[in-house]
């Protein structure tokens, strides 16, 4: 689907969309469901998270930690995957060229999909651009990332695929992994004194405290798991920075 293909789906609040699902979260997800909430980003990860703010919290046979009945106790401050459904995005390339798919309905649902508008106009309903914005921002940290390690470390003594195989594994592991401060800093900009009057200006204290943090570390082991748990949360693959 393009931006102009005719689309439209009208939520009949049934609440299935919000069961069995594994929904990936990014940095500027967990900022907004903490301002929705009134509550510090570190709050939010600790009651709304798994994976150290990564993924959203489910609960067996409950659905989604904040569903609330059949309505979301969040909705102002709902994800981006949450925004999108019934609708995804499949990153390819450097981003310009990401596509717009339909993702099959969850069982039972009894939303009504048509073609009243246009993905635009439904993308505009749900209040998606600041998250794209967002998350475009967040992605050129990647690149620093990317630089930070190569910089560290001697790829002709450490076997490149078994450096980035650890890292991959550290990022997604629920328990049992390595304390990472910058894994930490990536999802709670509030703890690092980012806090400003509005969200874009958080976005860009946050962004600026990131990179001087990627600048200074010197464990690449912490900077590679980091820098695949972001590039993951933002809907892109582990190559974003394991690749030279």
């Amino acid at each position: 689907m393009n931006r102009n293909s005719a689309f439209s789906y009208a939520c009949n609040a049934c609440g299935r969309c919000c069961h069995d699902k594994v929904i990936t979260i990014s940095p500027y997800d967990v900022l907004r469901i903490a301002r929705a909430m009134q509550i510090t980003t570190g709050e939010a990860i600790a009651r709304y998270t798994i994976r150290r703010g990564s993924i959203l919290k489910f609960i067996d046979h409950r659905g989604c930690v904040a569903l609330d009945g059949v309505r979301c106790g969040l909705h102002r401050g709902r994800p981006l995957a949450c925004r999108l459904y019934p609708l995804g995005i499949e990153r390819v390339g450097d981003g310009d060229d990401d596509r717009v798919i339909t993702l099959e309905p969850a069982q039972g649902s009894r939303g009504v999909y048509g073609g009243i508008g246009t993905v635009d106009d439904f993308l505009a309903s749900q209040e998606v651009a600041p998250h794209l914005e967002a998350n475009a921002r967040y992605r050129e940290l990647l690149p620093k990332f990317r630089a930070r390690i190569y910089w560290l470390t001697d790829f002709d003594r450490i076997e490149p695929r078994e450096f980035w195989r650890v890292a991959v594994r550290e990022a997604l592991a629920e328990s049992g992994y390595d304390p990472n401060p910058l894994i930490d800093a990536i999802f709670d900009p509030d703890s690092l004194g980012c806090a400003r009057d509005n969200d874009a200006r958080t976005v860009a204290q946050h962004l600026t405290v990131l990179s001087k943090l990627i600048c200074d570390e010197p464990n690449p082991a912490i900077l590679a798991s980091a820098a695949v748990m972001l590039a993951i949360s933002l809907g892109y693959s582990p190559s974003e920075v394991s690749r030279p």
